[in-house]
C-alpha cells in the first residue's frame, strides 16, 4: 500500500481592497468642490460685492475655469487609483485624455489668479501658490512627455505628484479647520504656513505611494 502524501496548497493570495483610497480622495475633494460650487452660485446669483469677492466679479472667467477644471480633475483622478481600472488600457487612456487637459487648465488658471488677481490686504500666500502651482504644471507636462516616450513608470510618477498638489485644497481645510477650532482664526503668516504644510503633506504622501509602487 503506497504511503499517503499530503500536498500543501499554495497560500491564498491576499486581495487588497481597492476602493478605500479613491473613496478617501473623493471625500477630500468634496471640500474644495463644495466651496467652488458656492462661489459659482455667488457669481451667478447676484450676491453682494465685497472686498473678499470683488476680484471674482471683476474677472469671473479664470475662477470659473479653475472651479470646473479642478472638480473634474479631482473626482476623475481619484478613480485612477483603483487598480482594476488602472489596469484597463482603454479606461486609463480615456480618463487621461480628460484628466490631463483638466489638470493643465486647473494649474494655469490657478497661476493666473495668483499672479493677476488683486488679493485682499495682508494675503501672504501668493509665493506658495505660485511655487506649488508651477510644480503641478511641470509635473503634468513631464507626465505627458514620459507617456509619449512610452516611459509608463515615469508617467505614473509625475501624474501622481501632480494630482497630490492639485487636491491640496482639501488637505488645507483639514489642517486649518482644527487650528481655528483650537486656537481661533490664524494670523496671516500662520495661515500661509498652514497652507504650505498641507501642500508638503500631500507631496510627502505622493512620494510614499511612489516608493511603495516601486518596491512591488
Amino acid at each position: 500500500m503506497a504511503p499517503l502524501t499530503v500536498t500543501a496548497s499554495p497560500p491564498a493570495k491576499r486581495i487588497r481592497p481597492q476602493w478605500p483610497v479613491p473613496a478617501g480622495l473623493i471625500l477630500l475633494s468634496l471640500i474644495p468642490v463644495i466651496a467652488g460650487a458656492a462661489r459659482l452660485t455667488e457669481l451667478t446669483g447676484g450676491a453682494a460685492i465685497t472686498p473678499q469677492n470683488a476680484r471674482f466679479f471683476a474677472s469671473p472667467v479664470p475662477v470659473v475655469i479653475h472651479i470646473v477644471s479642478v472638480t473634474v480633475y479631482s473626482f476623475l483622478g481619484a478613480f485612477q487609483f483603483v487598480p482594476s481600472l488602472r489596469g484597463r488600457r482603454g479606461w486609463h487612456r480615456m480618463a487621461g485624455g480628460i484628466l490631463i487637459p483638466a489638470g493643465l487648465l486647473a494649474a494655469l488658471s490657478g497661476l493666473w489668479m495668483s499672479a493677476f488677481y488683486p488679493l485682499p490686504d495682508g494675503d501672504t500666500d501668493v509665493p506658495l501658490r505660485l511655487l506649488f502651482g508651477s510644480a503641478m504644471l511641470v509635473s503634468l507636462i513631464l507626465g505627458v512627455v514620459a507617456v509619449r516616450r512610452r516611459d509608463y513608470v515615469g508617467h505614473s510618477v509625475w501624474m501622481t505628484r501632480g494630482y497630490a498638489i492639485g487636491v491640496a485644497a482639501g488637505t488645507q481645510a483639514l489642517v486649518i479647520g482644527p487650528w481655528i477650532l483650537l486656537a481661533g482664526p490664524p494670523s496671516v503668516l500662520t495661515k500661509a504656513l498652514l497652507m504650505g504644510a498641507a501642500w508638503v503633506i500631500n507631496v510627502a504622501v505622493a512620494e510614499y505611494v511612489i516608493q511603495r509602487r516601486a518596491s512591488r
